[in-house]
């Protein structure tokens, strides 16, 4: 009998000015599973290109199809995939995502699309003047 279970788990490293200030783990939601899965089919779903800050606070459930409250979206700065982990990174310059920042997604569209990923963390406050690095492993099986 064969028994291969195929499981996606995801891990954030969130940079504020170079420093580490957030490693956590995230939920691979409902709606980002099932798009992955059509994929296998669809030649023309569109890629996961796009992470987006929030500041909403609701807690991230299997369910979610969207940030509670986003803020700005924006195309990964890198991405790469090598054996079965892909990294993505996103950095939000000086200027942009100013403010309390509580969550962040992956998605696959400039507005709206589907929502693989989303996490929900303590307040980062995002001055002016501060950039910020998200570094984003989906690990598959």
């Amino acid at each position: 009998m064969v028994n291969d279970l195929l499981s996606m788990r995801g891990d954030v490293v969130i940079k504020l000015n170079d420093e580490v200030v957030l490693e956590k783990k995230n939920l691979i939601v409902t709606a980002g599973k099932a798009f992955l899965a059509s994929a296998v089919l669809n030649s023309s779903t569109s890629p996961f290109t796009y992470m987006a800050i929030g500041t909403g606070t609701t807690a991230a459930a299997i369910t979610d199809t969207a940030l509670a409250t986003e803020l700005t979206r924006s195309a990964f700065t890198t991405s790469s995939v090598a054996s079965n982990v892909v990294t993505l990174t996103t950095t939000y310059a000086a200027g942009t995502g100013t403010g309390t920042l509580t969550e962040a997604g992956i998605l696959n569209n400039s507005s709206g699309g589907t929502l693989l990923s989303r996490v929900v963390f303590s307040a980062i406050n995002k001055g002016s003047a501060d950039s910020l690095t998200i570094t984003w492993t989906i690990t598959v099986g």
